[in-house]
């Protein structure tokens, strides 16, 4: 019979010869990868079809053959270093083959062995062994990553659904991993005190210290060593995600960068948010704007700084001070409180369309009142809130340079019923743990101070600042809302026993698809400020809010 010659290409017709099963079983990886000949059922499981009747597309679940066979043809080309091969068994032939290529090419990485292991419906999980070899350095690298099986688009055969991640989970789709000198000298982050930070001890900070390489690398006095390091591609540096050192082969020298962070406040912040999932938390100084803690439940994104969320109620500190200066509220007089409004055409509710007959407005925030803010709706300008968040509070300018990458609001103009959203929180507004931290902050020491995490005389960058205060009345007014509720509403059980000087908000913000909101909580106390969210948690006074007193009573 000859060599037969293993091809990418689909067989579109019944081969000549019938004969048995050759199976070629990869040896090491503990993965089997089988190259069927022959005829019959054991030959090619796609249908045969002739010229005149054109090819059939494949529809219909995956079956158990099929998820199998084609994970391990993926997994076998790619570990026996034939990365075209391992594409073609791919949605993303182009993309997979670049990655993969530079696996071994650019990355370094030799003697790769993958082990798959229990196939779950359609996603394979997979082990990774490698060697990262780079001019005589050598190290190893263990680590576990997966895969799904999906129907190809144009003839629905089976492949495996292309992603960065398949090939090491901290790769995001336009990242590549690299081997080399490292464009970045490491840094030794200092807390405020001049003791190192790391990770070992604060597991939430490795973003942060990601970005304070990436910031002050090339400035701190540190030389470059010899990593193995995620490089993130363009749709990644849109979200802010710094370079990832995944290996080490040879340490450079770093240089320090100080922070702000306080290591008690910081070390609380992380037993806090540790007791609940998909929490993060901010606290800073209001009279500076310091940043004394910040952490996350999910190590591997900072929400705290980067988070793109709805903030719900907490929006009504901002939306409180226009109403103040523009004369539709006061905290001491009679406010509508109905159980629903309708405005632009949306019928807006209340918590169990509660409502407050002859209230006042300060009963109103304290118990989070969504009408009294929305039934105001009418008398304001569509631009109205938005250049109140920016020019009062410093928001939503894309100009916040904290020390590393942060994401500083969005109030967006709206109209008509999102305008109306807005207003409450919803809409188009997202904030994130140290926005609303700030404006908390703004609050209490009657001026917009931008947040950082390094000192801005360490690089003579400069600071954002806000355009205008809110007058005198304006601000007495939001600080006795904000204490009153504190006190008295949805914030008092959190801040029992912090006052008097203190004041408080509560939220919760709906996410389409997700069964609970998100609970938020900001509030201040003495020259402590913070913020907290904890994502489908439900009302914020019982789930953020906690974390957040814990922390401005510990800062005392």
């Amino acid at each position: 019979m000859g060599k037969r010659r293993r091809v990418a290409e689909r067989r579109k017709t019944t081969p000549a010869v019938v004969g048995g099963v050759i199976a070629v079983v990869v040896g090491g990886a503990g993965v089997g990868v089988y190259a069927l000949y022959g005829g019959g059922a054991a030959a090619d499981d796609r249908p045969h079809t002739t010229a005149a009747d054109g090819p059939e597309k494949k529809t219909g679940p995956l079956s158990a053959a099929e998820v199998q066979t084609t994970s391990e043809r993926f997994l076998a080309a790619w570990q026996q270093g034939r990365p075209t091969e391992a594409a073609a068994a791919t949605s993303d032939a182009t993309a997979a083959t670049g990655l993969l290529t530079g696996y071994a090419k650019d990355a370094h990485l030799k003697d790769v062995t993958l082990t798959a292991g229990t196939a779950a419906g359609d996603k394979v999980p997979f082990s990774v062994k490698a060697t990262v070899s780079y001019k005589g350095l050598t190290k190893p690298l263990a680590y576990e990553s997966a895969l799904t099986v999906v129907r190809g688009a144009a003839d629905g055969e089976p492949v495996v659904d292309w992603h960065a991640a398949v090939v090491h989970p901290e790769l995001k789709d336009g990242d590549t991993l690299v081997t080399g000198e490292s464009g970045t000298p490491p840094v030794k982050a200092l807390d405020r005190n001049g003791a190192e930070m790391t990770t070992a001890t604060y597991p939430s900070l490795g973003p942060v210290l990601d970005g304070l390489r990436e910031k002050y690398g090339a400035t701190a006095g540190g030389s470059a060593g010899v990593e193995l390091r995620v490089i993130r591609g363009k749709e990644s540096k849109k979200a802010d995600l710094s370079d990832k050192t995944l290996v080490e082969l040879s340490q450079g020298t770093p240089g320090t960068v100080r922070t702000t962070l306080s290591p008690s406040l910081q070390a609380a912040a992380e037993k806090e948010v540790s007791k609940t999932e998909r929490a993060s938390v901010v606290v800073m100084r209001p009279s500076t704007g310091e940043i004394l803690a910040v952490a996350n439940s999910n190590r591997g994104f900072n929400t705290a700084f980067l988070g793109s969320l709805a903030p719900g109620s907490t929006m009504k500190i901002i939306t409180s001070s226009l109403l103040f200066e523009k004369d539709l509220a006061s905290a001491n007089k009679s406010h509508p409180c109905p159980k629903t409004f309708t405005y632009g055409g949306w019928k807006f509710h209340n918590d169990k369309d509660f409502e407050i007959k002859g209230g006042t407005f300060k009963a109103s925030f304290a118990r989070s009142c969504n009408t009294a803010f929305i039934s105001q709706a009418k008398k304001l300008k569509d631009a109205d809130l938005t250049q109140q968040a920016q020019q009062v509070f410093g928001l939503a300018m894309d100009n916040w340079a904290i020390g590393v990458p942060s994401f500083d609001g969005a109030v967006p103009v709206q109209t008509a019923a999102p305008m109306g959203a807005s207003l409450i929180g919803q809409g188009g507004v997202r904030m994130n743990p140290l926005n609303m931290a700030s404006v908390a902050s703004t609050v209490k020491a009657g001026v917009f101070h931008q947040p950082y995490l390094v000192s801005p005389d360490a690089d003579h960058r400069k600071l954002a600042t806000a355009s205008r205060t809110m007058s005198a009345s304006t601000l007495s007014q939001l600080r006795e809302v904000m204490q009153y509720t504190a006190a008295y509403g949805t914030a008092a059980q959190a801040m029992a026993g912090l006052g008097p000087d203190y004041g408080a908000k509560t939220g919760s913000a709906e996410v389409d698809n997700q069964k609970k909101a998100n609970g938020w909580f900001t509030a201040y106390r003495g020259d402590l400020a913070g913020a907290g969210v904890v994502q489908a948690g439900g009302h914020g006074g019982d789930t953020a809010g906690p974390i957040v007193a814990a922390l401005l009573k510990a800062g005392s």
